[in-house]
């Protein structure tokens, strides 16, 4: 289930830019019988993102936030003129498989926006 979904602009709008996005969902763990790893939930997304397009940039590697257990994996997708670039970021919690995917057109974009994931309040002196 789709729990969040911000665009740059309306997905079926044309434009000549990468549409960035994030999106958060979650699912059941039952539904991925013998899943008890995030690295694991790697084999469908690279499944999902393959049919789509992508390419891997990498293996699943840890990305721990505000000391959560986070995995994460980079793709790519060649688009007529430029690079789309997914980070996608899984944690279990709670009996679900929790999955935030960034969209945009750099991959300096998605650093930007992934350097500034957090989890809970702000430390003081430490907002951006």
């Amino acid at each position: 289930m789709v729990l969040v979904a911000v665009f740059e602009r309306p997905p079926e709008a044309a434009g000549s830019t990468v549409n960035s996005a994030v999106v958060i969902a979650a699912e059941s763990v039952s539904a991925y019988p013998g899943l008890k790893d995030p690295a694991q939930y790697f084999r469908p997304i690279e499944e999902l993102t393959k049919s789509n397009g992508f390419t891997a940039i990498n293996e699943p590697y840890d990305f721990p936030v505000d000391g959560m257990p986070i995995v994460r994996q980079d793709f790519s997708k060649k688009l007529s003129g430029a690079t789309m670039y997914q980070s996608s970021l899984v944690l279990l919690r709670k009996g679900y498989i929790v999955s935030f995917t960034f969209i945009a057109g750099s991959a300096d974009d998605i650093t930007q926006n992934l350097d500034n994931l957090r989890f809970g309040s702000p430390k003081p002196g430490k907002q951006k």
